[in-house]
């Protein structure tokens, strides 16, 4: 399926190369950003400490970087993370660090929960990043009026677009552009968390079933 891939495939740490987005793997240690691109990051695992003229800060698991476009920034350290480049950004405020681990849970159509990481609310304009908490089971097909890039972070499932299936595990990236009926489905046994960034930014529970009528949050009824 060219929706879905598997991070292992692409030894150079690049993964989908679309037109709003560059997603990638990398270690951050050493000199990093972009002239042109905005870039938010999720950090896997390990340490680092990154630096933006001057301000140090210390990452870890679960931590997101935002760096807009022409903010330059070193790193040193061990960390493994998965960043987004975005083409085209909006303008935006100045670098941020967000601790994932510390964010409010917010709530999704089929019992699906998330955290949000860099967004409009931290000076980054063009995207929202957060973390999808998907339970166990098979929500509704659905579409969504943004374009997206995902990392699975943990659990198992199937992606499963048209007909077709694509197996879902940790390092399985994948690509929904804008209007693609699709559905995430949780076959495991444990929740299948994974790593989203979209463009336009906005909230991770806008969806819609193909017919065009918008999907259902649970408490959202009245």
């Amino acid at each position: 399926m060219q929706y879905a891939l598997q991070a292992d495939d692409r030894p150079d740490g690049r993964l989908h190369e679309v037109e709003g987005f560059t997603q990638r793997m990398l270690v951050l240690d050493g000199a990093g950003g972009d002239p042109e691109c905005d870039e938010v990051i999720y950090v896997l695992e390990g340490e680092s400490t990154i630096v933006f003229a001057g301000d140090e800060q210390e990452l870890r698991a679960g931590h997101a970087v935002f760096a807009p476009a022409g903010a330059r920034w070193s790193a040193r350290g061990d960390a493994r993370a998965v960043s987004v480049l975005v083409h085209d950004p909006e303008p935006s405020g100045g670098p941020a660090v967000v601790d994932l681990a510390a964010a409010e849970l917010g709530t999704a159509t089929a019992g699906r929960q998330f955290v949000l990481g860099a967004t409009p609310a931290c000076g980054c304009n063009s995207v929202t990043q957060f973390i999808g908490l998907i339970p166990v089971g098979r929500a509704p097909d659905h579409f969504h009026r943004y374009d997206e890039v995902i990392y699975a972070l943990d659990g198992e499932g199937v992606l499963e677009i048209g007909g077709e299936q694509a197996p879902i595990r940790p390092g399985t990236c994948i690509h929904l552009p804008r209007g693609l009926v699709h559905c995430l489905a949780n076959t495991g046994e444990t929740e299948l968390r994974v790593l989203g960034v979209f463009r336009p930014a906005g909230s991770p529970a806008e969806a819609y079933y193909p017919d065009g009528t918008r999907a259902v949050v649970p408490g959202s009824e009245e």
